[in-house]
């Protein structure tokens, strides 16, 4: 009996979240419809993500858009859109309210105009006077110039739902846009990757902002079962107790590599607020053809007794591509699929010119964690003479984030590398005047930054906000820290390369979400070296599935002239995890295209566990 009543209570639990996904994409949709003729359409310009985005309830401020829509976007599409609005997700009543208590100090329930003006462009996310202006003429001031931001706060929410209302309103009488309803959310390949038509190697449609390996997924728009399909395949793979840590050659052989030259520079994986992953990328020079042996592995950072290295479990890899004048359809000519312990590597001969290094994580492991925090860390405090000073738990995270951070691990801080820190924390960048005024107030060495400067710089940010920690905050969670003072959401790495008849030169290009190279290198990876298996009942769609060490990748591939949609089901697998983080959801394919399905890995490598995976034709 109290089994039956757990399984009925999961039971609720299932459709109860089936319930709320299916709102969530029915809400995407109808904002989406609003705007394009269907949800197949993409979105051209930034002008139209901000229009789409508005329809769906969010007020996004320039640099919002500038997130999604960067200098290498040209389109983006509904799945990209989905998951933007996973991110951006709309402000509560509660957070509002939290908002204005800051500025409000003697909760009085009413802040100034021109103080509200002050912050909106100088602190925080900075906007501009055109935006506030926009806002502030919504607002109801009074004569005194003083806001009652509890209504405030009421009318930002009514309008906004009112907009989502419409929208759906809408889709609700138009049979035409109803009758597109069931979509999609890969999350992986937003366009997928495009088939040519003579041959099966994929290839690239129009570039775009590509997602890969989230931390969620749609959630099917169908339920769960055979009757509903119409074509399935199934893959079973069982891997024994802590095998797949294990090689069948080393990675590296130290009496065939000692004369050869080495080059090397760390890294980081970061995630975003809705599960997007961005890292480093690297271009990598090479004077002559060589012998090459490339590596990655999570960085080791020496921690106090008791603590951990949380991210050493977090999965590493690499796809190397050669460079092309064009930056488009870079061919891939090595993945790091050689496994011993937590390094990945790969072992090649490479020709002379410039490569481009794509870190990839399957985002099994770093993901968004659910551990409550009972208690806030402290990061400064005043002596005796009342001066401020920084904790020691604070300094020793400062000291973890410059060895990060010194991606050529000189023990200094460039401006090149302290800029990667800049645009990770504040989106912005120090320029050479700024970086001058520096050296005027901190200690340098060589034109850079040392530890002990490092540490002064945060302490005089410290000083400039009389000892409130926000902006200390909003630096450390950006980095990935929690509120203990634990790196949970990042990882950071070390990437080394060694030539046997040349010197390697790597150089870190900039910091960003993997985009259509890094996904279409997946694909292309997955599908030329997987195992590969039609759908029972269709001969145009083939599941691509690839086990490297202790991952496991698959990609769909859809040869029709048709979108199809695919249900994944893995509710057969053991002491598995993936990295959307459901058991069952759907994935919708556009023609002529492939796209990653799902990344999985042992939940304990310490234990058997068995990928048992079923992908039917909805």
């Amino acid at each position: 009996g109290n089994q039956k009543a757990t399984h009925s209570e999961n039971s609720q639990g299932k459709k109860s979240q089936h319930a709320e996904e299916a709102i969530f994409y029915m809400n995407c949709r109808a904002a989406y419809l609003t705007v394009f003729k269907s949800s197949l359409e993409n979105i051209k310009s930034k002008e139209q993500l901000t229009l789409v985005l508005q329809q769906a309830g969010r007020n996004p401020s320039q640099k919002t858009i500038n997130k999604y829509w960067t200098s290498q976007t040209t389109s983006l599409n509904f799945d990209d859109f989905c998951a933007i609005l996973k991110k951006e997700k709309p402000a509560t009543k509660k957070e509002l309210l939290e908002a204005f208590g800051k500025i409000d100090t003697d909760k009085a329930g009413y802040v100034l105009l021109d103080e509200l003006c002050k912050i909106l462009t100088t602190r925080g996310e900075q906007m501009t006077w055109e935006e506030v202006t926009t806002i502030t003429k919504q607002a109801d001031f009074n004569c005194s110039g003083k806001l009652d931001y509890n209504k405030f706060c009421d009318l930002y929410l009514t309008t906004s739902e009112q907009c989502c209302k419409a929208a759906r309103d809408r889709l609700e009488v138009d049979p035409r846009l109803r009758q597109q309803q069931l979509g999609n959310q890969t999350e992986n390949s937003s366009e997928g990757i495009s088939l040519p038509v003579s041959k099966p190697s994929p290839r690239s449609s129009r570039k775009a902002d590509h997602k890969l390996a989230k931390g969620d997924s749609r959630a099917p728009s169908r339920p769960s079962s055979a009757q509903s399909s119409k074509a399935s395949t199934s893959t079973t793979v069982t891997v024994g107790a802590s095998s797949s840590s294990r090689s069948t050659k080393l990675i590296i052989e130290p009496d065939t590599m000692k004369d050869w030259q080495c080059a090397q520079s760390k890294g980081c994986f970061y995630l975003e607020e809705g599960g997007e992953i961005i890292s480093h990328k690297y271009r990598l020079h090479l004077p002559q053809r060589s012998a090459v042996c490339v590596t990655i592995k999570p960085l080791n950072i020496p921690q106090p007794e008791g603590k951990s290295c949380r991210w050493l479990s977090v999965d590493t890899a690499l796809f190397i591509l050669k460079d092309n004048e064009t930056q488009e359809n870079l061919q891939l000519v090595g993945f790091t699929e050689l496994q011993t312990k937590e390094m990945f590597g790969w072992r090649g001969e490479l020709g002379p010119g410039v490569y481009w290094l794509l870190p990839f994580t399957t985002g099994c492991r770093l993901r968004k964690g659910k551990s409550q925090i009972t208690g806030e860390a402290k990061l400064v405090w005043r002596d005796e003479d009342g001066e401020l000073a920084l904790t020691k738990e604070f300094q020793a995270a400062l000291l973890d984030i410059f060895e990060t951070i010194d991606l050529d691990g000189n023990g200094l801080l460039s401006l090149e590398e302290y800029n990667f820190f800049e645009l990770r924390t504040s989106g912005e960048k120090c320029d050479q005047e700024a970086w001058a005024v520096c050296k005027e107030n901190f200690e340098m060495k060589r034109n850079e930054l040392t530890r002990q400067g490092f540490m002064d710089l945060n302490l005089m940010e410290a000083n400039d906000r009389d000892g409130d920690p926000w902006d200390l905050w909003v630096t450390l969670l950006s980095l990935g820290y929690n509120k203990a003072l634990e790196m949970t959401e990042a990882c950071p790495f070390v990437i080394d390369i060694c030539a046997e008849r040349c010197k390697p030169r790597i150089k870190a290009i900039s910091l960003e979400a993997g985009g259509s190279q890094l996904s279409r290198a997946v694909c292309r990876f997955v599908v030329h070296q997987g195992e590969a298996k039609g759908l029972d009942g269709s001969a145009n769609i083939t599941i691509h599935t690839y086990r490297s060490g202790s991952r496991i990748s698959s990609v769909i591939e859809n040869k029709s002239e048709n979108k199809v949609i695919i249900h994944v089901n893995n509710e057969q697998s053991k002491n598995c995890l993936n990295n959307r983080g459901l058991t069952v959801f759907a994935v919708e394919v556009a023609p002529k295209s492939m796209m990653v399905s799902q990344h999985v890995m042992p939940l304990n490598e310490q234990e058997e566990w068995i990928y048992s995976c079923v992908h039917s034709l909805v």
